[in-house]
Order: C-alpha cells, then sequence, then structure tokens
C-alpha cells in the first residue's frame, strides 16, 4: 500500500456524519463539530481543516528551508491560508492560495524559502499537478 521508506506517524480519526458530524482523533487532541461551508452552525469544515493543516506544514517546510538556507526564519512569519470549494462541470474541485509573511527579510531569501517549502512540504506535493495553486509572497 505504502510508497514510502519509512511512516513517521499517522493521524487517525473518526467521522460520522459527513459535513454534518464529528470528527474525532483517535488520540483525542481533535474532536470537533462539523457543518457544511456558509452554513452559520457550530463546528468546521474540511476545507477549513485543509488549509490550517497545509500552511501549518508549510511553515514547517520554511524552517526546514531557513536551516539548509542559512536564512533566519523570522519570528512574525505567517501564512494565511484559503481553500475554494467549487464545480468544475457536474464535479466538485478545489482550488488554494497561501499568503506568505516574512517580515524583514529581502525578496530574494523570502522567494529562496517559498520555493523550497513548495518543494518540499507533504501538501504541496499532494496537490502539485492536482487542483490549482498560487502561493504569494506578501
Amino acid at each position: 500500500m505504502s510508497n514510502l521508506d519509512k511512516v513517521l506517524y499517522t493521524g487517525r480519526t473518526h467521522v460520522v456524519g459527513g459535513r454534518e458530524g464529528r470528527a474525532r482523533s483517535d488520540d483525542g487532541q481533535l474532536d470537533v463539530a462539523l457543518s457544511p461551508p456558509g452554513s452559520g452552525r457550530p463546528g468546521t469544515n474540511p476545507e477549513q481543516m485543509f488549509a490550517a493543516g497545509w500552511s501549518a506544514c508549510f511553515e514547517g517546510a520554511m524552517g526546514i528551508a531557513s536551516r539548509k538556507l542559512g536564512i533566519a526564519l523570522p519570528r512574525e512569519t505567517t501564512i494565511d491560508a484559503e481553500v475554494d470549494l467549487g464545480m468544475v462541470g457536474d464535479g466538485y474541485q478545489l482550488q488554494a492560495r497561501l499568503d506568505v509573511s516574512l517580515p524583514g527579510l529581502d525578496r530574494g531569501q523570502a522567494q529562496a524559502l517559498v520555493d523550497f517549502a513548495h518543494q518540499n512540504c507533504p501538501y504541496s506535493k499532494a496537490t502539485r499537478g492536482n487542483i490549482d495553486v498560487r502561493i504569494r509572497l506578501r
């Protein structure tokens, strides 16, 4: 099943009720109500969780890049992620944007960190060629 040389971690969740249910992790660290996007009901949705997961992983990949490239990652680094759920013909599709802020770095250094992270972040790898992605450096 796996093409991984070594599994470092496995996230396990159990969902009941789909977009109007509940998601729980096996370790209890995640326990959230789910609600359809834009419904105004309590809970989150898969698009918000994907945006949070990807941006957190992307910042981690920039941290690895900063150590490899000898560029200090600013403490004030932020990533604003947007994941759109839309339609293409009769089917659902996602698209995403990551807005990265690396205050205090010159544009070349900041772009080097973003480029490295986008090549190495597992979420970026998973989306590459599958959905439209735009990464902007602010």
